[in-house]
């Protein structure tokens, strides 16, 4: 099974020739060209969400127990049809009220929240939460609150389960820490095989330049174990999807 994480970068309309318009099909052919089973995506817009269910071929995005408001920057789950079976599913806002709908706590630049639900693959049997989260890109101590709420919800989960996206954070953080250490059930999957931190990054600045170090992470508990796991540089004559690398992990159990 393939796993993606994917911040999309929100459509920002100061992004000059890195608007959303010149780069949408770029973000398709990305999606396509690794072909990953979920996806976890970030900073999606509702113009974005309905480009992206219309024009995705083969996926669909988890939604339905969402009440889609036009002002929120979503993260989102898309599943490949042929390959994923979906079941329930459910999100909350990183906050002190965490039903309460675009709350934010804890001098969050954002609402933060997370989205997840219950997958298995077609032809096997074990069903597993996917969870995709944004903590936010100012606040710390937003980011360490909402890794605990993140935390809290994995211990609370019986099935095994996955947490992807873009925590704004760096490995050596205390939001890692929170997330990976002891009394946590999550795993780093970059960790878990080894792989190198120094000079390794998932965010740019549109020109696929080292910026920020490892942001984007995929973090899974047991029984998955992890075969690859790689950061995707994908572009068209330096032309690149997004601000983020996506990054993608193949995992069996």
């Amino acid at each position: 099974m393939r796993l993606m994480t994917f911040n999309i970068r929100f459509a920002n309309p100061e992004d000059g020739p890195n608007r959303w318009e010149f780069r949408k099909e770029l973000v398709l052919e990305t999606i396509w060209a690794w072909s990953p089973d979920l996806i976890a995506a970030q900073e999606v817009t509702v113009p974005q969400l309905e480009y992206l269910a219309t024009h995705l071929t083969g996926y669909a995005p988890f939604i339905q127990h969402r009440d889609i408001d036009p002002t929120c920057q979503y993260p989102t789950i898309f599943y490949q049809s042929e390959t994923i079976v979906p079941g329930e599913g459910n999100e909350f806002w990183l906050s002190e009220t965490p039903q309460v709908h675009r709350s934010k706590s804890w001098d969050s630049a954002f609402p933060r929240m997370v989205t997840y639900g219950l997958f298995r693959e077609v032809r096997r049997d074990l069903w597993f939460y996917f969870a995709n989260t944004h903590l936010d890109h100012i606040s710390g101590m937003a980011r360490i609150q909402g890794a605990i709420m993140l935390r809290d919800l994995f211990r609370r989960l019986e099935e095994p389960a996955i947490l992807a996206g873009d925590f704004n954070d760096q490995p050596s953080s205390e939001v890692h820490r929170t997330l990976t250490g002891p009394g946590s059930r999550l795993r780093d999957s970059w960790e878990v095989l080894q792989q190198p931190e120094n000079g390794v990054s998932t965010h740019h600045g549109f020109d696929g330049k080292y910026f920020g170090g490892r942001i984007d992470w995929i973090l899974l508990t047991e029984p998955f174990f992890l075969k690859t796991a790689r950061i995707i540089t994908y572009n068209q004559a330096n032309r690149y999807p997004s601000d983020h690398f996506p990054y993608c992990v193949d995992l069996d159990y």
